[in-house]
């Protein structure tokens, strides 16, 4: 697999168009950061890291709309790919949706989203946008 970040989306995507309650990934440090900031943000419901087998699982369980049963992410896209990665400085970091959704990046201080860094003031590789 050359893009386990890309795959880790792809997951989250189908799940949610399947209309799944929990989804499994295979873990690494990176996506247990990544689900940290969608728990934080209020993007899923819960997870739980499981390191039973030699990689681990990553078990998340996805929010929707009791109502309208229409998922908390409406669209997760991956923007730094292996390919081409995609760094911004602190003052050229991206507004997601002029602020309604997070973009998360990969920093010097860890895993945080594009308000953060802001904070911060720091930049890093962008590596997805939720909304």
């Amino acid at each position: 697999m050359t893009d386990p970040i890309a795959d880790y989306l792809t997951r989250l995507r189908n799940a949610i168009k399947a209309r799944h309650r929990i989804v499994e990934i295979p873990a690494s440090n990176i996506k247990k950061e990544i689900t940290k900031v969608l728990f934080d943000k209020g993007y899923i419901q819960n997870y739980k890291f499981d390191d039973t087998t030699v990689q681990g699982t990553i078990k998340i369980a996805l929010k929707y709309n009791p109502t309208t049963k229409q998922s908390a992410i409406v669209k997760i896209d991956r923007i730094s790919k292996p390919g081409l990665r995609k760094y911004k400085g602190a003052g050229e970091l991206p507004r997601v949706l002029n602020g309604l959704g997070i973009a998360i990046l990969s920093t010097s201080k860890g895993v945080i989203t594009d308000k953060e860094a802001r904070v911060l003031n720091v930049g890093g590789e962008v590596l997805c946008q939720v909304y």
